[in-house]
């Protein structure tokens, strides 16, 4: 298969497409996926879903993260990142290329980035006004770690500390989701979202690896750049191990129903990554099929989990 073209301003006449694609919408699944698993744990626990606050929730989710995808490449338009990246796997790694090709200027992006970070206030104050003020704090946090991922001073991806910051924002999700319907904080959505949290933090690990070049040039600290390629991919089936691990104890022990089981399957594609990134970890074209299959984990893992805890409730097992 080719790889997809990267944009240009003739692929998008239409402002209104070329923004919303510069959001990289496929990359919002994974938020989607966390939504879910925090509906999940909330019906899971007893509480009756709301459907319009669950839609809102699911939305606004949406839009925050698209906020951050669009920030995300704003700063790293600033700090030379992208524009220094020779060896990217477009459309997985070296950002949207938005800024690059000219389809968006950086103030243009910065402007938009901020203002769909903005839209989400009112939404999340109604949602908490619906629920519980527990929210607020929630949504604030959720914020706060999107912004400090790449805003400086801050930079918490050139800091070594980007895949924590991505595990706990996607735990937020989960947490948020679960709480806009339960109206209290409880510790199903922590134990359930974990797991999920770690696979979207592989996700990111893995995409500094055909961007370690450019990072090093830029003086983005994260580990691959610290540890170099060889070194550092054996942070990916450690990741991988405390996520599958953190799941299966949690049934062990009954915090989680068996059912929750079922999101085993993605140790498949999961497996698969690793053993490509081992192989190539410093082979920048060689690890498209280890991106993918990392997202299809992270993505497997997230819906069979909820459906897992849906069918438990269902089936009255919890």
């Amino acid at each position: 298969m080719p790889p997809p073209m990267e944009p240009t301003l003739a692929a998008f006449p239409n402002p209104f497409l070329r923004y919303f694609a510069a959001t990289r919408p496929p990359f919002l699944s994974v938020t989607f996926a966390a939504c879910l698993i925090g509906l999940a744990t909330a019906a899971l626990d007893g509480a009756v879903l709301r459907p319009l606050a669950a839609f809102f929730t699911v939305f606004f989710a949406l839009v925050a993260h698209a906020g951050i995808n669009v920030l995300n490449d704003y700063y790293d338009a600033l700090n030379g990142t992208d524009d220094a990246n020779t060896e990217r796997q477009f459309p997985f790694t070296g950002g949207s290329r938005f800024i690059q090709n000219g389809v968006l200027s950086p103030r243009a992006a910065g402007i938009f980035g901020y203002a769909l970070l903005a839209s989400v206030v009112p939404a999340g104050l109604w949602l908490a006004w619906s629920s519980a003020s527990g929210l607020i704090l929630i949504g604030l946090a959720g914020l706060f770690v999107g912004w400090a991922y790449s805003a400086p001073p801050l930079k918490f991806m050139s800091r070594g500390l980007g895949e924590v910051a991505v595990a706990c924002g996607w735990l937020i999700v989960v947490v948020g989701a679960d709480y806009v319907q339960r109206g209290a904080f409880a510790s199903t959505p922590f134990i359930a979202g974990l797991p999920y949290a770690l696979h979207v933090a592989n996700v990111l690990f893995i995409n500094q690896f055909p961007d370690y070049r450019a990072d090093a040039a830029t003086g983005k600290r994260n580990w691959v750049v610290r540890l170099g390629p060889r070194g550092a991919r054996w942070g990916y089936p450690v990741i991988s191990a405390v996520a599958y691990g953190w799941l299966i104890i949690a049934a062990m022990r009954g915090a989680l129903p068996w059912t929750a089981l079922i999101a085993l399957a993605a140790l498949l594609p999961a497996s698969a990554a690793t053993r490509q990134l081992l192989a190539h970890a410093d082979r920048p074209a060689e690890l498209v099929p280890a991106i993918r299959a990392t997202i299809g984990a992270a993505m497997l893992h997230g819906i069979l989990l909820a459906v897992g805890l849906a069918a438990a409730r269902f089936l009255s097992l919890h």
